[in-house]
């Protein structure tokens, strides 16, 4: 999943350890999460987007992921598309 986890975190003069520190997790984690590697629970995704006071959807960015959603993957099968 696409996101600006970094450029936040930069921006805010947080380090990786800081930022896991803030959310319950590993630094570990979030180098996985700002990689691209791994994806966050919705849980976490909402803390860390909390953490800089913005809305998830300014912070992870589903429209420009090539993941869909189960969702939308589902409907296309439907409709033949």
């Amino acid at each position: 999943m696409k996101n600006r986890l970094k450029e936040l975190r930069e921006e805010n003069g947080l380090t990786q350890e800081q930022l896991g520190e803030m959310v319950g997790v590993s630094r570990q984690a979030i180098i996985g999460i700002e990689s691209e590697k791994n994806e966050p629970s919705i849980w976490l995704a909402h803390d860390l987007a909390s953490v800089f006071k913005l809305p998830i959807e300014e912070v992870f960015l589903f429209d420009e992921s090539e993941r869909k959603s189960r969702a939308e993957v589902s409907r296309r099968k439907k409709i033949g598309a």
